[in-house]
């Protein structure tokens, strides 16, 4: 390194956020994760002896992934190579591997090969990765906030010990903001910082566990706050609202938080738990999902869950969607949340199911002939007797006679169950007299 480039590195180091200046350097300064770092535990254990195996570790944004991976680049006295996955492909992989085992040829040194957003790399990236993983060549660190069973190559999964880091506590970021101020080297301990306790109290509460955005809005909030009359920077509650107006939801619209919450919801719907439902909407439209997603999905759960108990829920919730169509946001939150209301409050029931049973019977048993009474006589070539026997319902008492419908050998067979829930209730009971008095014909006639 020359004078210039000592230079550069001097003042990107000075000039960077603070939010990357206060990283904590080892395990002593590293705040949050006790369930992972905290003393006795065995990732602590394993970077304290330099005795790591290959690690991903998953969660959130500004949890300290990175700075998890930074402190083990401090302490091991391997060699450290790190490399983002959005930025490098398999060339930075094939350099990696080359350093890695000249280290080793020449030093005896191992390589720890850390990968930022590893599940950026696509599958022939990681494949790439996999056998000097496998064989030893580097040990890996990967950093993710998308689950690693589902975004990473299982093989490397299986290779690796996976550790989640949780969003940090409140008052885990009261701490951070705290230190951030006190220190002088790298935070703003040089100068007269007043930070309100309500001021604190909304920068730790909105951040929603994300260190980052703490430190962002902090950094914010001094640098645009004048110097009152006795020289002092003085953070009320007023700046750190403009400093972090909207609270950091990590909402990843094709990641696991998209999938979770949403499932939330529908389990909440199917749970008839309106409070449940308005809370994972609110979450979803305020991290900007689309609400048509939204509505598909509830359209789906008219049909899946509340069926016959409520036949006009898929009405309702259709109607809902068009008006939502019509009228746009923001005023389209209204019929979003009557729809979801709506199908917390009403009656359920999956009864619907018995589809997916015949649709078994279909797929798996053999193809049975449509009884000749069914058949289409239109077409009848004469001779054949397609439709001969049909008795129509209508010219009975209560346009109901008993007749086969089902093949021979399906006879007595039940797919469809109503439950005894809403306006299906009275479907179960009128169903349960006919099958009644088939039945009993049946045993009439000697067919059971």
């Amino acid at each position: 390194m020359d004078l210039f480039d000592y230079h550069r590195e001097t003042l990107v180091e000075a000039e960077a956020p603070l939010a990357d200046r206060m990283r904590p350097r080892s395990l002593e300064e590293f705040v949050g994760q006790g369930a992972i770092v905290g003393e006795g535990r065995l990732l602590r254990r394993a970077i304290q002896a330099d005795q790591l195996s290959s690690l991903l570790f998953y969660g959130p944004p500004g949890t300290g992934k990175t700075t998890l991976a930074r402190i083990i680049a401090n302490t091991t006295r391997a060699h450290f190579i790190s490399i983002n996955a959005v930025l490098s492909g398999v060339q930075a992989i094939r350099d990696a591997v080359q350093v890695a085992q000249d280290r080793r040829g020449q030093f005896q040194q191992k390589t720890i090969l850390f990968v930022d957003e590893v599940h950026r790399f696509n599958k022939s990236q990681q494949d790439a990765l996999l056998p000097w993983v496998e064989n030893g060549t580097v040990v890996l660190i990967g950093a993710t906030t998308e689950n690693p069973y589902f975004e990473v190559n299982k093989a490397l999964v299986s290779r690796s010990r996976l550790f989640l880091l949780k969003p940090l506590e409140v008052e885990d970021l009261k701490w951070i903001a705290q230190m951030a101020l006190k220190d002088c080297d790298r935070g703003y301990g040089k100068r007269s910082v007043r930070l309100d306790d309500e001021a604190l109290e909304h920068l730790a509460n909105i951040a929603n566990g994300d260190a980052r955005a703490l430190l962002n809005a902090l950094e914010l909030s001094v640098l645009t706050t004048v110097r009152d009359e006795d020289g002092v920077i003085r953070i009320t509650l007023a700046i750190a609202e403009e400093s972090i107006q909207q609270r950091a939801v990590f909402y990843d619209k094709e990641g696991d938080a998209h999938f979770d919450t949403i499932s939330a919801f529908i389990k909440s719907l199917r749970g008839s738990d309106p409070d449940a439902a308005m809370y994972w909407l609110a979450k979803m439209v305020y991290a900007g999902e689309d609400p048509r997603f939204i509505f598909r999905r509830m359209l789906i759960f008219a049909g899946e869950d509340v069926g016959l108990a409520q036949p006009q829920a898929i009405g309702v919730v259709n109607s809902c969607a068009m008006a939502f169509d019509r009228v746009g946001m923001p005023e389209g939150r209204y019929p979003l949340a009557q729809a979801a209301l709506y199908l917390a409050t009403c009656a359920k029931s999956n009864s619907v199911k018995g589809f997916f049973e015949a649709l078994a019977v279909v797929e798996q048993e053999q193809s049975y002939e449509v009884p000749g009474p069914l058949r289409d006589k239109s077409r009848d070539q004469e001779g054949l007797g397609d439709g001969v026997g049909y008795v129509n319902p209508h010219d009975f008492e209560g346009h109901w006679v008993e007749q086969q419908y089902l093949p021979d050998s399906l006879v007595g067979r039940v797919f469809y169950q109503p439950s005894d829930q809403g306006e299906e209730l009275e479907i179960l009971r009128r169903l349960a007299r006919c099958r009644e008095r088939s039945l009993k014909k049946s045993l009439d006639s000697g067919d059971l």
